[in-house]
């Protein structure tokens, strides 16, 4: 009689079986996987354009400045490994005559210029980082500069590499 009762109860219990709480479960993880999926896409999209936007923005610093420097040298010097030390000279027109030696290295991923007016002391400015020694050149021939510079930013996945090509004719040598 006991057991009667019992079975009696359980039948006007309302609840969930057990495979409407594997069914509930297995939605619930397949919008959370959905949902944590795009999450991560969404940062790992933002990384990559950090990275090529750092990449591309130490390229073209690169090229500014050592297009600037070339367009006013009447003299150019390259070295051996990639073209750096690339020192860069010139005599100023007018009574002054300023005499500015600029030299550019590639010291552990970093472009770092060296200017110096008169033999004076040399002022160091950092041009550019995360500059790729594998992939950067610069050559003297035929009357122009030509330089090609790589940056490389981040680690793996998201490295993002950047390469440009600038060819810069320095002025004449009045003599």
């Amino acid at each position: 009689m006991i057991f009667h009762s019992l079975g009696l109860r359980n039948k006007d219990q309302r609840g969930f079986t057990i495979i409407e709480l594997l069914v509930a479960l297995a939605i619930t993880g397949l919008i959370t996987g959905g949902v944590t999926m795009a999450i991560f896409q969404v940062f790992a999209g933002n990384a990559r354009t950090s990275n090529h936007m750092t990449a591309v923005r130490q390229v073209q610093n690169t090229g500014y400045w050592i297009s600037q420097d070339a367009q006013m040298a009447q003299t150019v010097d390259t070295g051996v490994f990639s073209g750096f030390p690339l020192t860069l000279g010139w005599t100023e027109y007018g009574v002054d005559g300023d005499v500015h030696q600029v030299v550019y290295a590639l010291v552990d991923s970093q472009l770092r210029r060296s200017h110096s007016v008169n033999s004076g002391e040399p002022v160091e400015t950092l041009v550019a980082q995360y500059i790729d020694s594998t992939g950067t050149d610069c050559q003297f021939a035929g009357g122009k500069v030509t330089l090609t510079v790589m940056a490389t930013v981040g680690g793996f996945p998201e490295e993002t590499s950047e390469t440009r090509v600038y060819e810069v004719i320095p002025r004449p040598d009045p003599q």
